[in-house]
């Protein structure tokens, strides 16, 4: 069964950098695509940014060249970083996997992706 565990949330300021992290419990990581959505209060859970197995990447338009996600396959792990945060950027996020090892990209949808973490909390003061 696949776990998936986030950290790296917290409190900061208007233009300051946090990272996220999601590690993955299995063995078959390195097959699995991944991406960070993410849900504000009131609001439908959104696509971030997402990473296939083999390190294509795809992106929500609101992330703007400030988000950048990585993955470490030898450290089941995948990154967010993110940088510039805005007060808008302040929501819960989440890390999902996807096991598709056929298909070249990763889904932006949730609804294609088969496990989820339990979320980090994100806040950004202006």
């Amino acid at each position: 069964q696949v776990q998936l565990v986030e950290s790296g949330g917290g409190l900061v300021q208007t233009g300051e950098s946090l990272r996220l992290s999601c590690v993955e419990s299995g063995s078959t990581f390195s097959s699995y695509n991944m991406a960070w959505f993410r849900q504000a209060p009131g609001k439908e859970r959104q696509f971030v940014e997402a990473i296939s197995h083999s390190g294509a990447v795809s992106y929500a338009d609101f992330v703007e060249g400030r988000f950048t996600i990585s993955r470490d396959n030898a450290k089941n792990t995948v990154y967010l970083q993110m940088d510039n945060l805005r007060p808008d950027d302040t929501a819960i996020y989440y890390c999902a996997a996807e096991f598709s090892p056929t298909r070249r990209t990763a889904g932006v949808l949730a609804t294609d992706y088969d496990y989820w973490g339990q979320g980090t909390q994100v806040t950004v003061s202006s």
